[in-house]
């Protein structure tokens, strides 16, 4: 993925991720109109994209070491791909293509800038990252490991705090179950 954003649009955007997150909450419950078979269809699309978090953050340890291992052998930016698939999983749940549409704006406008960012990031502290730029691709996973597999890393997860992820999911999760119930 080659991106062309300019690097002071990319540090804007990236500091209004979090921002960002509280308003998409906002939007999240108010556009969500869930029925059973959107919950039966979508959260398990999300526990995916959960679980994909999940894997990749139990084999990154940030700004010490490349993570070539794990799901980062498939894809080098698998958080935000379990990002997405967590977002489209909650907009299908949700039933509401105007969140749909939104979380779509956000991840163009905010997210790939960021990677971006990253990506000059890893560039500038890893040598080696170039050559494994061309190995993976940034987005959409290659069918087979560009590296050999390494074990999960429990104390990795826990010190990348991925366990966050898992409650607002979950937050979001029972919200909408509760609003189909009602």
């Amino acid at each position: 993925m080659n991106l062309a954003f300019p690097k002071p649009y990319a540090d804007f955007v990236a500091r209004l991720r979090v921002p960002g997150g509280f308003i998409l909450v906002a939007a999240f419950a108010w556009f969500a109109h869930p029925d059973p078979r959107s919950l039966a269809c979508g959260l398990p699309l999300s526990v995916a994209g959960l679980a994909l978090r999940a894997w990749a953050a139990g084999h990154l340890a940030k700004n010490q070491a490349l993570a070539a291992s794990g799901p980062y052998a498939y894809t080098r930016n698998p958080l935000y791909l379990g990002t997405l698939l967590v977002a489209t999983g909650l907009a299908v749940a949700s039933r509401s293509v105007s969140l749909a549409a939104l979380f779509a704006v956000v991840f163009v406008s905010i997210y790939l800038p960021v990677i971006q960012l990253e990506q000059q990031h890893l560039r500038s502290l890893f040598p080696d990252y170039s050559a494994y730029a061309t190995r993976v691709p940034a987005l959409l996973p290659r069918m087979t490991p560009a590296a050999p597999p390494r074990p999960f890393q429990w104390s990795l997860y826990m010190k990348n705090r991925e366990y966050q992820a898992a409650a607002g999911f979950l937050a979001g999760a029972l919200f909408l179950i509760w609003k189909a119930l009602r």
